[in-house]
This record gives structure tokens, C-alpha cells and sequence, in this order.
């Protein structure tokens, strides 16, 4: 068996190549620079690019399973790279939906492979991109909307849920929502940092013009800005209901912000 991880190096791709090593499952990946790619050794990696199908051929040949992602905000996955894989005999699919369905989800659907839908709700990794360099430099989070909640998901467990989706059979035609064992606020976050670390972080609140004149000083267009101030005031539902799906799919429970603070200790030292 042969496993074509795609997005290999990212948050959860890399989890998803670490988790099927353990498993003793031959693993491929691709790559627009297979010389720059940093992966574990026994990782098979070729050239190719989501957005280029034609690119794939070598890369899908003698492929079981893949583990695939929709587009995002970085690329745009082709959705004839769905048609390419099935006929290059590929059996299962999971696929790690961005936002919301698109051409990728349609075109599988439509397809003869088994297909899984991985729905994330926040990832707890989004604490290094936002708040690593405050924490690091000045020992404090500047956020506004402080109380609003969230069910933030580890993305080992993300990738947990792909491995069981593309070595078991059961979860054919699945969408997946996925969530943390929790739903905590932003205040709660940082207070969790704060003690896994053993010293102060201070949370302070910006007011809702201060964010919004943060977003303009990094460059978001005012219609993402009224977006993003929407999300704060009034969260979807969806990403703050704590799910067991996790545990269901995999039989282990879902982990904690504190413990993947604690696995991620050193981002903020």
C-alpha cells in the first residue's frame, strides 16, 4: 500500500506522513520544490503541483489512498486532479475541506472512490500564528473579542481522523466536522499559555476600531474586516459546539489546548 499525502509539510499534513510511518505505510508526498522539502526519511517525494493535474501523473501511479486538499487561500487544488486519481486506481480519499464545498468536493462525489470530508473548526496552532511574537517579545496577547468561544481542534487529531478515513472502510461519503474537547475563550487561551509557561501573559483587549484599524495596517480588504468583526461578535455555532467525533472515529478522545500548549511549549519561549 501506498499513501499520497499531499500538503505534507503544512499543519496537518505533516501529522497525517508522521501517523502512517508509525503504521509502516509506504508514503508519498509532492512537492513544487522536492529539494526543499524537510520530511522524515522514507518519505517518497516527487514533483508536482495541486493546481497543475498534469503534473501528478508520476505521483499518483500505484497510489491506494490519498489524503487531499481542497483549495485555500494559498492554492487552488484543480478539481480534474479528482478524475486523474481514480483513474490512476486510487480507492479512498480524505479530504481536508478549507472553508466551504467547492468544485474538489463536487467532482468527488461524483467519482467512484470511497471519500471522506475532514471540517476543521479553529486550529489550535493559529496561537503561533497570531500571538508568538507578543508572547515571545512582550509577554501579552492584543486581541478584541475575548470572551468569544471557541472549540479549537488539535491538528494531530485532524490528521487522526484522515489516517483512520484512508485505512479503514466505514466512512464512505462522511463529512466530518471536527472540534477540540472544549469550547474556551481567547482569555482562556492565553491564561492556559501563561501557566504552562510558569510566568505572566497578559491578555489586553482591543476595542473593536482598534482591530479594525489592525486589519487595514496589515492590508485586509474592508469587506474581510466586516467579516472578521461578524465572527466576533457573533460566532457561527459550528465553531464553538464541542463534538465527539473525534473520539468516535479514532477511539481516543480529543485533546486539550493545554496539551498541545505543553507540545508547543517552545514557539513561545
Amino acid at each position: 500500500m501506498t499513501i499520497l499525502v499531499t500538503g505534507a509539510t503544512g499543519t496537518v499534513g505533516r501529522h497525517v506522513v508522521d501517523q502512517l510511518l508509525k503504521k509502516g505505510v509506504k508514503v508519498r508526498t509532492i512537492s513544487r520544490n522536492p529539494e526543499k522539502a524537510d520530511l522524515p526519511a522514507g518519505v517518497e517525494v516527487v514533483a508536482g503541483d495541486l493546481a497543475i493535474p498534469e503534473s501528478l501523473e508520476a505521483a499518483l501511479q500505484g497510489v491506494t489512498a490519498l489524503h487531499l486538499l481542497a483549495s485555500s487561500y494559498n492554492f487552488q487544488t484543480d478539481p480534474k486532479v479528482v478524475e486523474m486519481a481514480e483513474r490512476a486506481g486510487v480507492k479512498r480519499v480524505s479530504v481536508l475541506v478549507s472553508d466551504t464545498e467547492g468544485p474538489v468536493e463536487e467532482a468527488l462525489a461524483n467519482s467512484g472512490m470511497e471519500w471522506t470530508l475532514l471540517k476543521p473548526v479553529e486550529f489550535m496552532s493559529n496561537a503561533i500564528v497570531d500571538w508568538q511574537e507578543s508572547i515571545r517579545l512582550e509577554g501579552v496577547v492584543r486581541e478584541p473579542f475575548g470572551n468569544a468561544l471557541s472549540a479549537k481542534v488539535h491538528e494531530a487529531d485532524i490528521a487522526s481522523v484522515s489516517v483512520v478515513a484512508l485505512l479503514k472502510s466505514g466512512h464512505h461519503g462522511q463529512s466530518y466536522y471536527l472540534t477540540g474537547p472544549e469550547a474556551i475563550t481567547r482569555i482562556e487561551s492565553v491564561q492556559i499559555i501563561s501557566k504552562i509557561l510558569g510566568r505572566e501573559i497578559r491578555f489586553e483587549e482591543l476595542t473593536e476600531e482598534q482591530a479594525r484599524q489592525n486589519w487595514r495596517d496589515q492590508g485586509y480588504e474592508e469587506g474581510d474586516i466586516e467579516f472578521f468583526v461578524a465572527m466576533g461578535k457573533n460566532p457561527p455555532e459550528v465553531g464553538y459546539t464541542v463534538l465527539s467525533t473525534v473520539e468516535q472515529v479514532t477511539g481516543k478522545p480529543a485533546r486539550t489546548f493545554a496539551e498541545w500548549a505543553s507540545e508547543h511549549k517552545s514557539y513561545f519561549v
